[in-house]
């Protein structure tokens, strides 16, 4: 398969079951606000559950599939076996996940891969391989993982976008506030979870107001 350029929204969106209250972690939440962030302009969205058994997982994209249909791009977090269970659109590996080439032989050549990378030698071996997009970071301090990886700022994303061409998601403490200068510093598009958990249709909103400015 030839290497291909695809193009992503401008915002990534990530439904992160384990940021939701424990009470709030069920099908109807999940599937609602996900509801909320398509209606709020949302292309893509990730689902990501780290806390999940796979019924539980399985359950929840189904129903995210279900309801949502074709309206917007579903990206599987880790699991690419559940990626085309669900029928979804692409998965997204990490570092102690899946090698990109075992999960592209999951999903097939048409899914979308991407692969998450913390310093500058992963983006490099990640940018030889055959990914569709690079995920980079964390710019910013995040509260999104247990232990994360140190903080590149937008100087390491800077670096970042001189040495790929593929799409470049930047991803780690993203906000309304400082997205405008992340995408200055070259992402192509931004990850975010906590920052559309309040109000999460007005803050997809106010995202893409912001990154048409920029």
């Amino acid at each position: 398969m030839a290497d291909r350029q695809i193009v992503l929204p401008r915002l990534y969106a990530i439904l992160d079951v384990t940021s939701f209250p424990e009470a709030q972690r069920t099908t109807s939440h999940i599937v609602g606000f996900a509801r909320e962030l398509v209606d709020g302009g949302v292309e893509l969205l990730q689902y990501r559950n780290k806390s999940g058994d796979e019924r539980t997982i399985l359950s929840h994209a189904r129903e995210l599939r279900r309801v949502l249909d074709r309206e917007v791009k579903l990206i599987m977090n880790d699991r690419a076996d559940l990626c085309v269970a669900a029928d979804f659109d692409g998965v997204h590996v990490g570092q102690d996940d899946l090698s990109p080439e075992g999960a592209r032989s999951v999903v097939g050549p048409n899914r979308i891969l991407g692969v998450s990378n913390h310093n500058l030698e992963q983006l490099k071996q990640a940018n030889a391989k055959l990914v569709d997009y690079i995920a980079f970071g964390p710019i910013f301090a995040t509260s999104a993982k247990q232990n994360p990886d140190p903080v590149v700022g937008l100087e390491g994303l800077r670096a970042a976008r001189s040495i790929t061409n593929k799409p470049l998601v930047a991803i780690g403490g993203i906000t309304r506030a400082n997205v405008g200068a992340v995408t200055a510093a070259g992402a192509d598009s931004v990850a975010v979870i906590s920052d559309l958990l309040q109000h999460p249709r007005h803050a997809a909103e106010e995202f893409f107001r912001l990154l048409q400015q920029v």
